[in-house]
């Protein structure tokens, strides 16, 4: 039984307990039913497409990939492995799916196969068409699926016998051009996965067309089979050219008119929306991203007009769901204005900084619904690591338009959700109980809920309980979760420390949501007062909190960590004679950072897939935090931690130990970051070992590997500190 299996054994084979949770769901229009993805219990890796029917209250399955691939492994093309890289996403089965405007048709890819499912009956059926199939997409009046195969937009009838048939709207030039697909740097750093959107009439589709020709290119090989040939890779680094992305206008009648902007200036496509209620609509972001366009685009020209600039002297962020326009025509952005990260609807600001807007999740006739976790013009909470949901009325009157929650629990907690008319799904988690609740909630005026259903979990249960104190610490008020020994008594004496940060931009540890600590007590479990700490550069706070790091990645986010660590030593069960530090990817660096320049806080650090020379890291992520490695040379070098020289500003002190740790496939942080900074250390003479991991990417999703892993890191810790 499950049960009766380890913690690491168990969060590896539930891959992290995700598996059996519902998720990605959409709720028809007119309510009537809910569309998610679940598998069939918390160890089954293949995802099932699930309809809820709200009158009839049941669920049926309308796709499931061991019926459709008659119990056959799933075979998946080189393309959809790096979607699902890009995502980090380690299931099976229907992995993603795309809905018509009515919620009556998906289509979705298994096997590099193009399936569509009769949402309403529960059927689903293959369409024969050329593959591997990637990304299908109906159109809005669900007569046709547009997909990509070969590097191809392609475009077929959803009954597998329309008038012109199968065919290819736009066939890539050359070996380098795609057409449909989100290039790397679109979807690692920007959240645009997807590469083509429909019109709200059906008749056409923008698509991005893609030439990585001129990015550099590099190789990553698998030495643990010497006979394959290395993989290339066109991978952007920092300071060097990025993929080439053009916007071409696609109409089913054959017709092809090329998008116009100022490429040059702006030449990263961040987002694309194309609905009934305006133009289609670009956002265009400068190569600095210091400026970005919000662009109206005439579909019977190309030619673009401006609806409104964006400038930030440090940077501009990209939001979840916008920009968008409301039913009446008015553009809904999210926007840092006076200090605070607000949703705007033209040129009126419906928050203020009392919260700070995180996602836009819908746009309803006259309200908007979106998260937001507290502002900085809030009162301090008492716990950190809450999101909530709100609605926010735009047709009110005055300056500034209200808000209320929605769905709030009585306690902290992380929410999001997904609307129809006036359904909403509501998922939450908190620290109270294991694993996430999902809730379809029938919305009133202004606020008020009442409960419709709710969407069974079958994710498990994990074998240990976390039990993570959140709390604020030192001069910042750095939010942070301390957790110490399940059965832990005043009388059992201090404890070594282990710092479990992410630590950076873009990566907030520091939740309201009991499943994000089940590993960090086990670590605790094991003799740690384990420290989970979200520094300057974590989401979730203000602009200037998530800003602050610029030019200075590393000593901004190491010094939040000592801070952190030394001023909750005076609040809890600390031994600052035995203090460990562990990370993955940013982590990873942070981690590194902390045994290289300061010694005299941290005696060992397990160091996974990490950055150490951010010219090996990619554009768009790297220049937006320092800048252009040519105009900024001096910058780059402070924040590696191995340059051409060597170890990069080592501090004075005992050199303390290392495990590095890092997939051989990982084609996001190449494994050159931790050969080159072994190298370093072997020639500095400094202790250390390396764990290579022979076929793992950025991701650890294989079972044995990630179990492993866990027990071996407690063992490196313990004899690193002498325990």
């Amino acid at each position: 039984m499950t049960g009766q299996l380890s913690f690491p054994r168990q969060h590896a084979r539930t891959q992290r307990f995700t598996l059996g949770a519902p998720r990605a769901f959409t709720v028809a229009p007119d309510d009537s039913r809910v569309v998610f993805l679940r598998s069939r219990g918390g160890t089954d890796r293949a995802g099932l497409l699930w309809v809820y029917d709200v009158a009839g209250r049941r669920e049926y399955p309308a796709a499931d990939p061991v019926a459709l691939l008659g119990g056959a492994d799933e075979e998946l093309s080189a393309e959809e492995r790096a979607r699902r890289e890009r995502s980090r996403e380690g299931s099976a089965g229907v992995v993603g799916y795309a809905v018509d405007a009515a919620v009556e048709t998906a289509a979705f890819a298994l096997s590099g196969r193009l399936f569509v499912s009769d949402l309403i009956g529960g059927e689903a059926r293959e369409l024969p068409v050329p593959g591997p199939v990637v990304d299908p997409r109906p159109s809005p009046d669900g007569r046709h699926v547009a997909y990509v195969a070969g590097g191809a937009l392609r475009v077929t009838g959803t009954d597998g016998s329309s008038d012109e048939g199968d065919r290819a709207l736009a066939e890539p030039e050359a070996d380098t051009v795609t057409y449909g697909l989100a290039e790397f740097i679109a979807a690692e750093e920007m959240d645009r996965t997807r590469g083509f959107w429909w019109s709200p009439d059906s008749d056409a589709l923008l698509v991005a067309r893609a030439d990585d020709a001129p990015v550099r290119r590099w190789w990553i090989a698998d030495p643990a089979h010497p006979g394959q040939a290395p993989t290339e890779v066109a991978y952007p680094a920092a300071g060097t050219a990025d993929a080439e992305v053009r916007l071409v206008l696609l109409g089913l009648d054959g017709s092809r008119t090329e998008v116009e902007w100022d490429r040059q200036r702006y030449p990263y496509l961040a987002r694309v929306h194309w609905s009934a209620y305006g133009p289609p609509l670009l956002l265009v972001q400068a190569r600095d991203q210091r400026s970005q366009l919000y662009l109206a685009v005439d579909p019977e020209t190309g030619r673009t007009r401006t609806v409104h600039v964006d400038e930030d002297a440090v940077w501009l962020d990209l939001f979840p769901g916008v920009p968008v326009w409301t039913p009446d025509g008015r553009l809904v952005r999210v926007a840092d204005e006076g200090g605070a990260r607000a949703l705007m609807v033209g040129d009126r600001k419906l928050t203020s900084g009392a919260l700070h807007v995180r996602a836009v999740l819908s746009v309803g006739e006259d309200d908007v619904l979106f998260s937001a976790s507290p502002g900085a013009e809030a009162a301090l909470p008492e716990q950190p690591g809450e999101i909530d949901v709100y609605r926010a009325w735009f047709r009110g009157s005055g300056d500034q338009g209200g808000w209320e929650p929605v769905g709030k629990r009585p306690f902290p907690a992380v929410h999001s959700a997904a609307r129809g008319d006036r359904l909403i799904a509501l998922v939450y988690a908190g620290t109270d109980r294991p694993g996430a609740r999902a809730e379809l909630l029938r919305a009133a005026d202004h606020g008020a809920t009442e409960t419709v259903a709710e969407i069974a979990s079958y994710a498990e249960t994990p074998v240990i309980t976390a039990r993570p104190q959140l709390t604020f610490a030192g001069k910042n008020d750095i939010p942070c979760a301390v957790l110490l020994p399940t059965g832990y008594s005043e009388g059992d004496g201090p404890l070594p420390v282990l710092m479990d940060p992410y630590g950076g931009p873009h990566g907030q540890r520091v939740v309201a949501a009991h499943n994000a600590y089940v590993t960090s007590q086990w670590f605790a479990d094991q003799g740690f007062a384990v420290i989970v700490a979200d520094g300057r550069g974590a989401p979730g706070r203000s602009p200037a909190w998530e800003k602050a790091v610029r030019d200075d990645l590393a000593a901004i986010t190491l010094e939040d960590q000592v801070e952190a660590l030394t001023a909750l030593a005076g609040r809890y069960p600390l031994d600052l004679a035995r203090v460990a530090i562990r990370g993955w990817s940013y982590g990873g660096y942070l981690a590194a950072l902390a045994a290289l320049r300061r010694p005299d806080v941290f005696h060992a650090a397990v160091v996974g897939a990490p950055v150490i020379d951010w010219r090996l890291y990619d554009t768009h992520y790297t220049e937006r935090y320092l800048g252009h490695p040519d105009e900024q040379p001096a910058v780059y070098a402070a924040n590696s931690l191995v340059t051409d020289e060597g170890l990069s500003g080592v501090a004075e002190g005992p050199a303390r130990p290392m495990m590095i740790i890092h997939g051989l496939a990982d084609d996001n942080v190449v494994v050159a970051h931790s050969l080159r900074l072994s190298s370093a250390l072997l020639a500095a003479g400094r202790p250390h070992e390396v764990l290579p991991l022979s076929g793992v990417t950025h991701m650890t999703p294989q079972e044995q590997v990630a179990e492993n892993l866990l027990l071996l890191q407690v063992d490196f810790l313990k004899r690193s500190l002498g325990l």
